[in-house]
């Protein structure tokens, strides 16, 4: 069984499981993983972005066996909307960087080890695609895991709002050790998460590149909707609205260096 797979939880190692919610869209793929981690032999499990607040889904991941704790990537509604409804049936905290998405916890903190279900899991905050984004680490016998949320996505490439923050977060990223398997938060696992930040790297300094032609053609004052319909002429319409955020950011970006 492999990626995408509707209503199933589908083992991918011996601590990690995804459950993918059916959310598809342009901005989700496939739709939201919700990850369902457990050491071998624990009874508890931790739930990583319930996804949006839908019937099914909740009613899938409670049958799952005694949650001990849900964990947020970031604040979109596509990975915690539904966090407050799981944490209330499983009468668990909800943990994340914002505080305003904490239920019966602290924030946690960059750098914190969160232990539940018999894991540990390290966080690091990556934020660019959010000012809250992080990423959660967990080793197992000789395999390490990076669960990447939207930092990095399985397929394709993230929005990003903060572009300075996103590229130092991608550096963080690139010098992990090679073969540290990739858990995102939509789309297929990555197996070198090293690789794939390197590779998102490449592929936005090569659209800082065609941005400064644009800026060129179009002048200074350019709006990043000007700079989306000449750099995204050859991509299809509906990828224009996230991608115009992503081409904000990048204006600020290089406007604020001069």
């Amino acid at each position: 069984m492999s990626h995408p797979a509707y209503g199933t939880l589908r083992p991918v190692s011996p601590v990690a499981s995804v459950l993918l919610q059916r959310n598809p869209s342009t901005m989700t793929l496939e739709g939201t993983n919700t990850w369902v981690l457990s050491a071998p032999g624990a009874r508890g499990r931790i739930v990583v972005d319930p996804g949006h607040a839908l019937d099914d889904h909740l009613s899938l991941l409670a049958e799952f066996g005694d949650v001990e704790l849900v964990v947020l990537t970031h604040h979109h509604p596509d990975h915690a909307e539904a966090a407050p409804l799981l944490a209330e049936r499983a009468g668990v905290p909800v943990r994340a960087l914002d505080p305003a998405l904490c239920q019966g916890a602290d924030p946690i903190e960059d750098g914190e080890e969160l232990r539940a279900a018999g894991l540990g899991l390290h966080v690091t905050h990556t934020p660019g695609h959010t000012a809250d984004s992080v990423v959660l680490r967990l080793s197992h016998g000789d395999r390490d895991y990076v669960l990447t949320g939207d930092t990095v996505l399985g397929r394709g490439t993230t929005v990003v709002s903060d572009l300075g923050s996103y590229l130092d977060s991608l550096r963080v990223l690139s010098a992990l050790p090679p073969a540290v398997l990739g858990l995102p938060g939509h789309g297929p696992e990555l197996p070198d998460v090293a690789r794939a930040a390197q590779d998102y790297l490449r592929h936005r300094e090569g659209r800082l590149d065609q941005v400064r032609e644009a800026l060129r053609r179009l002048g200074d004052d350019a709006t990043a909707r000007q700079v989306v319909e000449l750099v995204y002429a050859d991509v299809d319409r509906a990828l224009w609205v996230p991608a115009e955020q992503s081409v904000r950011a990048q204006l600020e970006y290089l406007r604020a260096r001069g």
